[in-house]
């Protein structure tokens, strides 16, 4: 590995700031226009442009401006809620940073890994990723997990010092570490020599068109589209034959025609999507829930199964050291010493057993750390080597049962050893005890080394085991409560540990939780088969390894269930990038948080069942404005289609009917304000096209039904022309809309269901401006004319008597 970098100074430093801010400055400008732009390439306005251009082309100028003006309207409101709802998300997204303790200008600061520049020397540790490409100046048994970068599933061996072919292939340079790719065990240190977009990992992703998974949320708004475009179709051919077929003039048949096209299709649907989708992401983080990407949020509210580990999520994750004992159970000082060197001198990741040991027994002054073995989860044991009362002593900590497998003698306090298998059942029956009332126990052993060789794994043998040392982490107080929310969001807790069955039993019977415990060794040995089966119908797994972690998630999601996985560990990456979402905690390791889609910003399960309650509103949102604006839009071009036939003129300009959707499409900008039903929030929410579809159709047609009634009234009770009968049905449309937003938000009585205050005044201000252009000054230039008082009264009339068929309907109409 080379590269080409040149020496930095302070100057060069603060060069490098203000290259940044400008860069960041410019990429956020270019990203606005980026949003502007694409509001001009949707498919409904280019056919608006189209609209624009005829209209001009055949000297219809008036028309052909009103067009023009209401594509740029729709163009800036649509620009400037999306860009400010990018930015928002952007906001939330600086809270969960990962940081990174590089060396520069010859001290150690800890800065942002996005930060990291060549030249920087990175310390590297168990559970941290690796912020760019470079050489390693140092390693200590450090384990690299290379598996996003190179596919390779064990984490590979990294060396330093050794000069390496440059043509040697990825996976066989052992002594440079890569970006992408996170530290499993060890430590060392790493000389960054390219960052971002210039790193392998970064090349990669640039040659590879790569994007998330297409969630369940993408997947639904793409179908909708396309029925909305077959219905479309459809209608638009059909009016432009029947107006043909009468001998209308073929330029304004075509314009009104595109006109019902843009009609029946909900245009601001990606910007109410995208609002709705910010909106979320901001509550959230009120919350104290963030969220990575926006789509996740729909998969965070159909959420059905949540796995977590019982550490800080059930228990109060404060976890202090109860007792040191020696092999006989007798409380003893000289396993807690050796404990307070094992974990003060160990150099990986600095987990909450070593901070709870070090706070009871600091480690002494002087002492010194000769060599280490790190953990990893296989051995689920650590081992240090140091100088005990002048002797070079291994001292391993770690899984009771991993540390007697290393045994095979005891100390005694007469004869100084004896066999372990004098005290081996004893030993196991204390630690089941303790287990059996919510202590965690691992094991610690030694063993006197003759020289001065470095210690491997292989040296873990012939041990002599010390003791137990037992903590405490108490069940906490709103676990129960919180378990019980849950339950009411129709969502099943799994407990997934690498404690012993016992303490998970205990834990377990403290909450409440009805299931037996299923052992990691189980999960490992079940056919593919039957572990669905196994997983389902139980709720407690201990004992678990990660690769059994992924195992058991794969297994829930191949059930149909949308699982979710909350874990901070290193061993947690693999489970959190299976799950349908991963949740993190911002304390987690590096690796944990990359993984995960969901941050919290506290470990609590209430906030978990807080989160899932917004993430259903904005579905709930989302699919209200779809729902009601489809429908509204397919009956009121249903009605179209009618009036086209019956007519001896068109029903409504095209103008007329684009300058509808516009103002209707207002008030929908703010439908993620809205309430929704509690009933809503118990369930999760799934895209249904059938019954959208039937929804569709169903309210469609009753909204034509008094459309007709309006046409009724037009034509024969109050004679009217052209412009009358346009002016009198636009105002009709507006505020049947109005009442079809506020009757059809809900499944429940309209009376019943209270919409957010400033959503409805926006609404029927709306409705109040439709009514009140007829008599505005601009009604001549929108082809409008002054509406007979008696008419306002009778459409009013039509208003309730649609409300009250919406009501009808919804009773025999379930959604």
């Amino acid at each position: 590995m080379t590269a080409d970098v040149k020496s930095r100074d302070a100057t060069g430093s603060n060069e490098n700031s203000a290259r940044v801010h400008r860069s960041m400055l410019s990429a956020r400008t270019r990203n606005r226009l980026r949003i502007l732009g694409r509001q001009f390439t949707s498919p409904i306005t280019l056919i608006l442009i189209v609209a624009a251009l005829i209209a001009a082309a055949t000297g219809d100028t008036v028309d052909g401006t009103i067009i023009v003006v209401i594509v740029v309207a729709s163009a800036l409101l649509g620009a400037w809620q999306e860009g400010h709802a990018a930015d928002e998300v952007a906001a939330l997204l600086d809270q969960v940073t990962v940081r990174v303790h590089v060396q520069r200008h010859g001290a150690t600061i800890e800065v942002e890994s996005k930060d990291v520049e060549p030249l920087d020397v990175v310390t590297l540790t168990a559970g941290g990723i690796i912020p760019g490409d470079g050489l390693l100046l140092s390693a200590v048994d450090l384990m690299i997990d290379e598996s996003a970068l190179t596919g390779e599933s064990f984490p590979v061996d990294k060396i330093s010092g050794s000069a390496l072919p440059a043509d040697t292939a990825l996976s066989s340079r052992t002594n440079s570490a890569f970006a992408g790719t996170h530290v499993v065990s060890g430590t060392g240190s790493l000389l960054i020599v390219s960052v971002g977009a210039s790193t392998t990992f970064g090349q990669l992703s640039a040659s590879v068109a790569t994007r998330p998974p297409v969630t369940s949320f993408e997947t639904g708004i793409k179908r909708f589209g396309l029925l909305l475009l077959r219905v479309m179709l459809v209608l638009v051919a059909a009016t432009l034959i029947i107006n043909l077929l009468l001998q209308r003039p073929l330029i304004d048949s075509l314009l009104f025609a595109l006109a019902l096209a843009v009609g029946i299709t909900p245009q601001m649907l990606p910007v109410v999507v995208a609002i709705s989708l910010a909106a979320g992401a901001r509550r959230l983080a009120r919350s104290q829930v963030i969220v990575k990407r926006l789509d996740v949020i729909e998969d965070l509210g159909a959420m059905s199964v949540l796995c977590t580990d019982k550490t800080g999520t059930l228990t109060d994750g404060s976890i202090e050291i109860d007792r040191a004992l020696d092999p006989h159970g007798a409380v003893s000082s000289t396993v807690l010493d050796l404990a307070s060197l094992n974990a003060g001198l160990q150099k990986g990741y600095p987990n909450p057993m070593d901070l709870a040991i070090l706070q009871r027994q600091p480690l002494p002054a002087g002492a010194t750390a000769l060599d280490e073995v790190p953990y990893d989860f296989q051995r689920k044991r650590l081992s240090v080597v140091s100088d005990v009362d002048g002797v070079r002593t291994l001292i391993t900590k770690g899984a009771l049962d991993s540390i007697l497998s290393c045994c095979t003698t005891v100390e005694d306090p007469i004869s100084g050893a004896a066999a372990l298998n004098t005290v081996i059942d004893s030993v196991n029956e204390l630690a089941k005890s303790l287990g059996g009332q919510g202590a965690r126990v691992i094991g610690l052993a030694t063993r006197t080394l003759a020289d001065d060789h470095p210690v491997d794994i292989h040296d873990e043998t012939g041990l002599t085991f010390r003791g137990l040392l037992v903590f405490l982490d108490p069940v906490k107080k709103d676990a129960r409560a919180s378990m019980l929310d849950l339950e009411t969001l129709g969502i099943t807790l799994k407990v997934i540990t690498g404690d012993n069955r016992f303490v998970t039993a205990s834990v377990a019977k403290d909450l409440g939780l009805q299931s037996d415990v299923v052992l990691g060794s189980a999960i490992g040995a079940a056919h593919p088969a039957d572990l669905q089966n196994l997983v389902t119908r139980n709720s407690l797994f201990a004992e678990v390894e990660p690769a059994h972690k992924i195992a058991i998630v794969a297994a829930l999601r191949r059930s149909g269930a949308t699982v979710g996985y909350l874990g901070d560990g290193i061993n947690d990456a693999g489970a959190l990038h299976t799950a349908d979402v991963g949740l993190s905690v911002n304390t987690a390791v590096d690796v944990a948080k990359e993984a995960a889609a969901v941050i919290l910003l506290t470990r609590e399960l209430s906030v978990v069942a807080t989160g899932v309650r917004l993430g259903r509103r904005t579905f709930a949102n989302t699919l209200k404005y779809v729902r009601v604006a489809a429908s509204a839009n397919f009956g009121n071009i249903l009605s179209m289609v009618i009036a086209a036939a019956i007519l001896p003129f068109l029903p409504m300009l095209p103008a007329q009917i684009l300058l509808l959707n516009f103002m209707s499409d207002i008030p929908n900008t703010l439908v993620s304000r809205d309430r929704v039903d509690d009933e809503r929030l118990r369930t999760a929410g799934k895209w249904n096209m059938k019954a959208v579809t039937r929804f569709m159709i169903l309210f469609g047609a009753v909204s034509t039904v008094f459309d007709l009634a309006t046409f009724a009234l037009l034509e024969w009770g109050f004679r009217a022309d052209a412009t009358l009968f346009h002016s009198g049905w636009f105002v009709e449309s507006g505020l049947t809309q109005f009442v079809a937003m506020m009757t059809l938000r809900t499944s429940r009585h309209v009376w019943r269901s209270r919409p957010d205050k400033i959503f409805l005044v926006v609404s029927a201000a709306i409705a109040a401006v439709t009514l009140i252009l007829p008599f505005s000054p601009l009604a001549g230039l929108l082809g409008f004319e002054a509406l007979p008082l008696g008419f306002i009264g009778l459409l009013f009339g039509v208003a309730v008597l649609y409300a009250a068929a919406n009501e009808i309907v919804k009773r025999f109409f379930h959604f």
